[in-house]
């Protein structure tokens, strides 16, 4: 039996490793193209470029993984089939349970590393990735000037606006500088066309203006407008920077950037939260409505109950504290929470009461948001073992689908399933439907049928004569018809009269 263990595996290590890598490299190669404009011309450093590209394939693992698990149980179960190895275990007192067996146990073994690889390495990477973009951003940030659009390239001092804009070229037409670092006056600068280059330091942006005119407005006395008319114009601006510098540290992480732990102590705050804002806001409307005051009608409706969760987080975070494996960094974060509001003299009054109310919509949609987040990180997990299930009573029912077989129901399949798991996201950081339920509900789906069709199997003998693209194309016409065909009949008798 452990040499049948060890073929069906080895069976699925080939088609898995190459849709793995062939699955990654395409998304990677769609993100890496996706920020293209954002890596080249900056003379970045070659290390930079390989960290970028490194940082990027933990995020793109996370996507895939599940994807190539359902490849490689189609591909390999299919090929099995086909060539009778299946009806020859068969034969020879094998089950298709002993059959299953290593493969689900193996499915099992890579959901719980994803678990562990979705809380500790992606959030980490995520997070490095974060910084390093945000760096190159700030690198040579004249090369991020956009045509018919108000650049800012010094921050609240000095704007940029180019009709048209030669990245080529560096060539600017219909140039507009908006100069506000005086706080004297306001300098607004007009040009037919220009050029832009940096310094031989690569420390100054250098602007050569062509055939326009400057306006100064003195703020003291704003009737005042002098006008200068210029041919030739040169503005310096210093210390723009076109050196790449990189943070070594950066305390912010968004919901993505944060380990399970981290989001569940994050959202037990915004639940403390709430619940502060939800007694206070309770209290302050009885009151109100009992002295009459007139209130509206979001606060009279106001829904008061955060989202429900089942407490996934806080049970695995309990988990892995017993282990006592990373979590010092989860214990660390602390947080005060923010106290009632006091400063509006009147108890009673709507205004207070809108705010509570605000208060509880924004904390509830925090814990809606980290929910999400949380279920999100299992359920791509288990989504790997919920493939197995799909992918193997597929491949055995058509036998004979082959390559044909694997990219459609494949496709289908990641289809059906990222929709619903990005609808879902979306319903759930909305508050419309709990975390659990958003988050689970394509895991559900496709196990039931998973489970349906394997109960199928167990009764079904057959043979690879039969069961390929075609026959599972005319299985499902065959349904479709005789689906029709009975709404048609019960139509036609409900118009009989009695």
């Amino acid at each position: 039996m452990k040499i049948l263990h060890r073929y069906v595996l080895k069976e699925h290590l080939g088609p898995l490793t190459f849709a793995l890598t062939a699955l990654t490299s395409i998304l990677l190669l769609q993100y890496i193209g996706k920020h293209f404009g954002q890596l080249v011309g900056k003379g970045l450093p070659t290390l930079v470029i390989a960290e970028f590209f490194g940082l990027s394939v933990p995020l793109t693992i996370a996507l895939t993984l599940p994807m190539a698990v359902l490849v490689a149980t189609l591909y390999a179960f299919s090929r099995l089939a086909a060539e009778n190895e299946i009806t020859a275990l068969k034969a020879s007192g094998v089950s298709l349970v002993s059959v299953l067996q290593p493969v689900l146990w193996a499915a099992l073994g890579v959901t719980l590393v994803m678990v562990g690889f979705n809380d500790q390495v992606l959030p980490r990477s995520n997070h490095r990735l974060s910084i390093l973009q945000r760096d190159i951003a700030q690198t040579k940030p004249t090369f991020g000037l956009r045509e018919q659009v108000i650049n800012e390239v010094i921050p609240g001092k000095f704007y940029l606006r180019a009709g048209h804009l030669d990245e080529a070229t560096n060539l600017m037409r219909e140039v507009t500088i908006y100069d506000m670092g005086d706080p004297t006056r306001r300098r607004t600068i007009y040009a037919d066309s220009g050029n832009m280059s940096m310094t031989r330091s690569m420390t100054d942006l250098e602007l050569t203006l062509y055939n326009g005119n400057t306006q100064d407005v003195p703020s003291a006395t704003p009737d005042d407008l002098q006008r200068l008319y210029f041919d030739v114009d040169v503005i310096r601006i210093r210390n723009v920077g076109n050196q790449f510098q990189k943070t070594t540290s950066d305390s912010y992480k968004s919901d993505r950037e944060m380990t399970v732990c981290e989001m569940q102590a994050a959202q037990d705050r915004s639940r403390k939260e709430h619940a502060m804002a939800r007694r206070e806001f309770l209290a302050k409307r009885a009151a109100a409505i009992k002295g009459g005051t007139k209130l509206s009608k979001e606060v009279l409706t106001a829904r008061t109950s955060p989202a429900w969760d089942i407490g996934l987080g806080r049970v695995y975070c309990n988990a892995v504290s017993l282990l006592s494996v990373g979590t010092a960094q989860a214990q660390a974060v602390t947080s005060r929470v923010r106290p009632p509001s006091t400063g509006i003299t009147d108890p009673l009054g709507a205004t207070m009461l809108e705010g509570l109310r605000l208060r509880m919509t924004e904390s509830s949609r925090i814990v809606s948001s980290y929910g999400v987040e949380i279920h999100k990180k299992f359920a791509l997990a288990v989504a790997c073992f919920v493939f197995v299930l799909l992918g193997a009573p597929i491949a055995l029912r058509f036998p004979r689908g082959g390559v044909g077989l694997t990219i459609g129901v494949s496709l289908f399949v990641f289809a059906l399933y990222y929709v619903c798991l990005i609808a879902g996201e979306s319903l759930g950081k909305r508050g419309l439907l709990a975390p659990v339920v958003s988050m689970w509900a394509a895991n559900v789906l496709f196990a039931l049928v998973a489970l349906w069709l394997l109960s199928k199997i167990g009764r079904e003998a057959r043979t690879a004569r039969g069961g390929d693209m075609g026959e599972m194309i005319d299985a499902i016409r065959g349904w479709a018809r005789e689906k029709i065909g009975a709404d048609r009949r019960r139509r036609a008798l409900e118009r009989v009269p009695a």
